[in-house]
């Protein structure tokens, strides 16, 4: 930064976060640059319809965040645009497809191992008469 042309045309407390800025957009330029290079159909035909929803969510998370700070440039109140509520049911969707992964990757239950866990795990005192017949067998020897 100390090469940069400091500009006076803002205040110069704000330079930095500008630079930040700057990067962040040069960063999102070749993310899209990227996703523009290959074509849409060969992008989702490597992937499986879940992966497929997510791209997709993204993509419109994405161009909405976007559009929405668009606004804010421009001085309107994003917060009482229709774009909001668009955020709001794509993240939505965003939730359901995390909960499916979540139950994916949950570990199935094996109830009879489980129940067989358990019942050997607890403790059962014996019946009285169990430790007589014990007793009994050892003493005839």
């Amino acid at each position: 930064m100390a090469g940069e042309e400091m500009n006076e045309d803002y205040p110069v407390e704000i330079h930095e976060y500008l630079s930040t800025f700057e990067n962040s957009i040069g960063a999102v330029d070749e993310m899209l640059k990227t996703m523009m290079s290959v074509s849409r159909n060969e992008l989702l035909q490597k992937l499986d319809p879940l992966e497929q929803a997510k791209v997709d969510l993204v993509s419109a998370y994405t161009l909405n965040s976007m559009f929405w700070v668009y606004l804010a440039t421009q001085g309107i109140n994003p917060k009482e645009h229709p774009v909001k509520q668009e955020l709001e049911r794509i993240r939505v969707y965003m939730n359901r497809v995390k909960e499916i992964t979540d139950k994916k990757k949950a570990g199935k239950l094996d109830r009879g191992a489980a129940s067989r866990f358990v019942k050997n795990a607890l403790w059962e005192p014996k019946p009285k008469n169990a430790s007589k017949v014990a007793n009994k067998g050892k003493s005839k020897n």
